[in-house]
């Protein structure tokens, strides 16, 4: 007991709060040093620091509560690092972060307080993750650190897939993750939709890095008018990385919408506005990829949503109810755009029609949607090395970096396909072994959507399957960035991990919900889950 009692004294210690408080007195006597001066790099710098360390304390207090932290960091990200010069040491942060989130998880895990599973394709994606370190020291690569950096790219988010499915164990769990999706959704949207009509100088800094200034400062041309349409970053810091964040909010945010109607929960007007916000963003994005994908990705869910939705006891009435409204909503955030900012739609409009159109003379739909790609992809087997490649991460993002720290020129081979991608860094068989991994988890995820057909979790489950089918075959054939985006990247390993966790928890309802009656009848009382 005496060792028990003087742990609890000195946690009463008067020491403890008098250190915090002089922690706190220097860190705040440092900040007003910082803002006197107007030195706002450093100022930058020390809240980064302290954000850093507030996630890591969080992290090892509650792992779940970490990752919320952690998804807000990869947003954020960009934003500071727009600031502070294109600064490395915050790119990398991330990944420092998500090391200890893993560290978090594995003690829950063997303290048995957090739920794992084995991935129906397990093995196609052991030994692709195997060929791929392999490849680290593929005798064509300049420098094994490419190697590093290109498996990376390809496979330090793939554990995200067993925290996505320790993190749902109840209704309540899917809705919060769900909201601070449609949080972030949201906030970008906005910030987006002011930026397109404000032009770079907001929300960029006066003095961009040399890397991002051409990136955050894009303009697009209509061929035959000459309206000139920004292309707006919001938080991040390229075009290109907004625009595929757009498509992950627009999916994620339709599953949601459907997942809270069937369930008949509080959040549908909620996601309804989310959608609108990011339609209108979508529209001033000056992005074709984004415009083209994001619609037809809503009416592919749409379709699916009335293909998995039970037409006895009710409920697609109010599922059609729900598309009614939607598409009011979607119709009348057009009508705003129109009268709130009608130069800046109407010039994005003109881009879209003058190079979308297929009558238009100078269309680009179907050059840029395959002829294009396919011509880099066959490009790729005009290097010598295709066969067994280059060594992963040799053509891939990031290399300009890993060139200019070591001084090795880099070897000025590279497609803009991603599959020619694939090919030129571990050669034939990497890409063989990719398809085979790739279409085992689609089959995986289908059968899942299958299952979850008839139930509030269909529409979410189909998001996620119509998600990883976009990024992991199309979006990767033309090119390897929206993969190699370090949020579509953790998004498609998270995400997947929620959706082999939607059958157990959909069991844990059914069950609950038949049981519950009987018991009532009988007098008999259990204790049910929170949410379930």
């Amino acid at each position: 007991m005496r060792p028990l009692i003087a742990s609890r004294e000195s946690r009463k210690s008067p020491l403890v709060p008098a250190a915090l408080f002089g922690f706190a007195a220097l860190a705040a006597w440092k900040l007003a040093g910082f803002i006197a001066s107007g030195d706002t790099d450093s100022l930058i710098y020390a809240l980064l620091i302290f954000l850093g360390s507030a996630i890591t304390l969080t992290i090892l207090r509650d792992w779940r509560r970490g990752l919320y932290l952690f998804l807000a960091w990869l947003v954020f990200e960009d934003f500071a690092r727009k600031y502070l010069g294109n600064n490395m040491v915050i790119y990398f942060a991330k990944d420092v972060l998500i090391a200890i989130l893993y560290i978090g998880f594995f003690i829950e895990l063997r303290k048995k307080r957090a739920t794992s599973f084995r991935p129906p394709f397990f093995m196609p994606l052991v030994i692709l993750v195997w060929f791929g370190v392999i490849q680290i020291f593929n005798p064509g690569s300049p420098h094994f650190l490419y190697g590093l950096l290109g498996a990376k790219f390809y496979f330090y988010y793939v554990p995200l897939i067993f925290l996505g499915y320790g993190l749902i164990t109840s209704h309540k769990d899917l809705g919060r993750f769900l909201f601070l999706n449609a949080g972030l959704a949201a906030l970008v949207a906005t910030l987006g939709i002011a930026q397109s009509v404000l032009g770079p100088a907001f929300l960029n800094p006066q003095d961009l890095g040399e890397e991002i200034r051409s990136a955050a400062t894009l303009y697009r041309t209509s061929p035959e008018t000459g309206q000139l349409s920004y292309r707006p970053t919001s938080l991040f810091v390229s075009t290109g990385r907004y625009a595929d964040f757009l498509l992950l909010a627009m999916i994620t945010t339709v599953g949601s919408l459907g997942y809270f109607l069937l369930r008949r929960q509080r959040g549908y007007n909620s996601m309804l506005l989310v959608i609108a916000l990011i339609f209108g963003a979508v529209l001033l994005s000056a992005s074709r990829s984004a415009l083209l994908w994001g619609t037809g990705s809503v009416v592919v869910c749409i379709l699916a949503s009335l293909w998995g939705t039970r037409w006895r006891n009710g409920k697609l009435r109010p599922v059609l109810r729900a598309l009614v409204r939607a598409a009011a909503g979607v119709v009348l955030g057009f009508v705003m755009l129109l009268q709130i900012f009608p130069e800046a739609l109407s010039s994005r409009l003109s881009f879209y029609n003058e190079t979308l159109s297929p009558g238009r003379a100078n269309s680009e739909l179907a050059t840029r949607a395959w002829h294009y790609p396919l011509r880099n992809f066959l490009g790729a087997f005009d290097f010598p090395r295709w066969p067994y490649g280059y060594g992963i991460g040799t053509t891939g993002a990031g290399t300009q970096y890993i060139a200019r720290i070591l001084h090795v020129r880099p070897l000025g081979v590279g497609v803009e396909s991603g599959y020619g991608t694939i090919v030129l860094e571990m050669g034939i068989v990497g890409l063989l072994l990719w398809l085979v991994m790739t279409s085992a988890a689609l089959i995986s995820a289908w059968r899942v959507v299958v299952q979850l057909r008839g139930s509030p979790f269909f529409p979410i489950a189909f998001g996620v399957f119509w998600y990883a089918l976009l990024l992991l075959f199309p979006m990767t054939f033309a090119g390897m960035q929206p993969y190699e985006d370090f949020i579509m990247n953790a998004y498609l390993w998270l995400l997947l991990g929620v959706l082999f966790k939607l059958p157990v928890l959909a069991k844990s309802t059914q069950l609950s919900s038949t049981l519950l009656p009987e018991l009532a009848a009988s007098g008999t009382g259990v204790p049910v889950a929170d949410g379930h």
